[in-house]
């Protein structure tokens, strides 16, 4: 018997698993927005690169401990913290921008993408 954690091991995508956007406090709690997730996906094959997601769904008390903003994306299931191995931060965002994301933040070693209503766009670097 393995002792591996099968919590939100479901195959979503070719390239994506549920466990991928859980929050990180250990919940395993998850919320994603289709949108999302699909633009994420055109996102990898595009790139034909992994995506690597370094913070998926936030819960409150999570959002809170690292400092998000009350009303960021990520509450929502609607945002992902991201990156991708030989990608600059601004061809990343160039891709981002060209897959339909409306919200792209450029950080100093990730980008943020969410499928907000309105676009915004922001350089944190």
């Amino acid at each position: 018997m393995s002792n591996l954690n099968t919590t939100n091991q479901i195959k979503l995508t070719p390239n994506f698993s549920l466990h991928e956007f859980q929050c990180n406090d250990g919940s395993h709690q998850v919320r994603l927005h289709p949108h999302l997730l699909e633009r994420l996906q055109q996102l990898r094959t595009n790139l034909g690169r992994p995506i690597i997601i370094t913070s998926g769904y936030r819960n409150p008390s999570h959002n809170q401990a690292v400092g998000g903003s009350p009303t960021s994306q990520h509450l929502l299931g609607t945002a992902a913290d991201i990156k991708v191995a030989g990608i600059t931060i601004d061809q990343l965002a160039h891709h981002a921008k060209e897959v339909g994301f409306t919200g792209i933040g450029r950080y100093p070693t990730f980008l943020h993408v969410d499928v907000r209503p309105q676009p915004s766009y922001w350089d944190y670097r």
